[in-house]
């Protein structure tokens, strides 16, 4: 904080003549010493000023001169005698009285200068006790980085350093860790409308937007005056500045890229310094490097889980533990269930067991048989669930959890899907659904291109579903069994196979089937080469 007023007056020996009883006067700060001999020297002043003059224009009624500079707002008038006038004028002390000016008498001997060095020397030292108060608590603050907590150690630190609160939010807006008395709602509030979502798909501390605080961007001219809901902003701003009588709230934005991986909320019942601006962007950039590295270790370790399933997919169960021991990891003990799912699961299932990305899917999980319908479900996204399997046989369990998934994501049947379902609704589950279509349309395309095809389908669906009977399979079309033998021997002849053959009826039988059903995407074979590792 800059010198006062009573400090200048006491190094410099100044004595006071006027405006000096009132509370509190002479704590007023000093910003700089300015002097000036002209009849108005406000307009090249901007208040906070100890000004000084000589009174070398000053004579008659000095009211109006006084006034212009209390509405200046100078911190106090000093007058230097023994120069034009021997003593401090009766009339400049009456009106800096009156309106409540300091007026202070500066002796022949005090140079002007020698006033602006004092307190250029006092503005410096408090400058330097700012920026060591600066370093101490960006020291305090990289400890804090340092401990097991991590980023919430660090948002604690934070919140002491500005006597305030301090939060932490995730890039949604929802809030991960926050201090006593955070205002979370306001930041929520204001996020919620920069990116034009509804409030309520953001975690806030419980009050409504019309709790929010008036704010003003910093770094981007304020924020936008009558924004509304619905419309989402092209950018969020580099940090924001909230506002209202007694709350003062800060948001930046965390992460690298252009896209904020997170926020990080300050506030505090009192306007921040620039001092307290610099430790919160030392708290970002300490912040964003905790993130960083976070993410970038997370990477590392994915990336080993995925080489360890290839390894178990290789059948090198002994070396898989090895590698995952290094992490500190175990696999689950056999038998286990392999899930299958989405990239959406993947925090969710690496949170509670082994999980590791591959080419396809994208997550896999191995769980203990015991704790698989809990974990499945916890995913929050389709999951296709294997039947539970040793090591030795992980592969075939993959392929069924590939299934079971592919199931759950084309039919909808519900969130999880196990392969012991599919297993009781006939050979086509088992099939992979474009394959089987693929293969519909190769055996069937000599009927579709034939004439009346519809007649020939609809009469080898109805023999084949007969086990062909003819009787049994004309009556259920309505026509005289001659004409379906008829029909038969074109078919015979169209596809070039033996309809007596059980093998051909059977795959026959599944074509139909398969075209009765819309192609579907098709799955890829699952990794298990480095190459198709993630």
């Amino acid at each position: 904080m800059p010198p006062t007023l009573q400090t200048v007056m006491r190094r410099m020996h100044l004595r006071p003549l006027a405006g000096t009883s009132g509370p509190g006067v002479l704590d007023a700060a000093v910003r700089w010493v300015a002097v000036s001999e002209l009849a108005d020297p406000t307009p090249y002043l901007e208040g906070g000023e100890l000004l000084l003059t000589t009174g070398l224009r000053m004579d008659g009624d000095l009211t109006c001169y006084v006034a212009r500079l209390v509405r200046r707002g100078v911190a106090g008038l000093g007058f230097g005698v023994g120069v034009s006038h021997a003593e401090t004028p009766p009339a400049l002390v009456e009106a800096a009285e009156a309106a409540g000016l300091p007026l202070l008498e500066v002796p022949r001997e005090t140079p002007f200068i020698a006033i602006g060095k004092v307190v250029s020397e006092l503005l410096a030292a408090e400058q330097y006790e700012e920026i060591s108060r600066a370093f101490a608590a960006q020291g305090r603050l990289t400890r804090a980085a340092l401990r097991p907590e991590g980023l919430h150690a660090v948002i604690d630190r934070l919140a002491k350093e500005v006597g305030g609160w301090a939060a932490l939010l995730d890039e949604s807006g929802e809030v991960r860790h926050a201090t006593q008395g955070a205002r979370t709602d306001a930041v929520a509030a204001e996020l919620s409308r920069r990116r034009g979502r509804p409030l309520d798909t953001l975690r806030s501390s419980g009050a409504g937007p019309s709790d929010a605080a008036e704010g003003r961007g910093a770094g981007d001219g304020g924020l936008s005056p009558g924004a509304r809901p619905g419309r989402a902003e092209a950018r969020m701003p580099a940090s924001l500045a909230l506002s209202a009588p007694g709350e003062h709230i800060v948001v930046q934005p965390l992460g690298g890229g252009g896209r904020p991986r997170g926020f990080f909320a300050v506030g505090a019942g009192h306007a921040f310094t620039p001092v307290t601006q610099t430790v919160i962007n030392a708290a970002g950039s300490l912040l964003t490097l905790s993130m960083e590295q976070g993410r970038a270790q997370r990477a590392a370790e994915r990336s080993l889980r995925a080489a360890v399933l290839e390894l178990l997919l290789a059948g090198e169960e002994e070396r898989a533990r090895a590698v995952l021991g290094r992490l500190g990891g175990r696999l689950p003990a056999a038998p286990v269930v392999v899930l299958a799912a989405g990239p959406d699961a993947l925090d969710a299932l690496e949170a509670v067991t082994f999980t590791a990305l591959t080419g396809v899917p994208d997550v896999v999980a191995l769980v203990p048989e015991p704790e698989a319908d809990e974990v499945a479900l916890s995913a929050g996204t389709p999951v296709g669930a294997s039947l539970p399997t040793g090591y030795g046989t992980l592969r075939d369990a993959l392929d069924q959890a590939r299934r079971a998934l592919e199931a759950a994501l084309d039919t909808r049947r519900g969130p999880v899907v196990g392969f012991g379902e599919l297993a009781g609704q006939g050979l086509l589950a088992l099939l992979d659904p474009a394959a089987a279509h693929a293969f519909s349309t190769a055996v069937l395309a000599p009927l579709t291109a034939y004439g009346s095809r519809a007649d020939l389908m609809e009469s080898l669906r109805a023999y084949l579903e007969s086990n062909g009977h003819w009787d049994a399979a004309a009556q259920r079309l309505g026509v005289h069994r001659h004409t379906l033998r008829y029909r038969m021997r074109r078919v015979a002849e169209l596809l070039g196979r033996d309809l007596e053959d059980p093998g051909v009826r059977a795959e026959l039988w599944l074509a139909l089937e398969a075209a009765g059903r819309p192609p579907l995407r098709s799955r890829a074979t699952p990794a298990s080469r480095p190459g198709n590792s993630r």
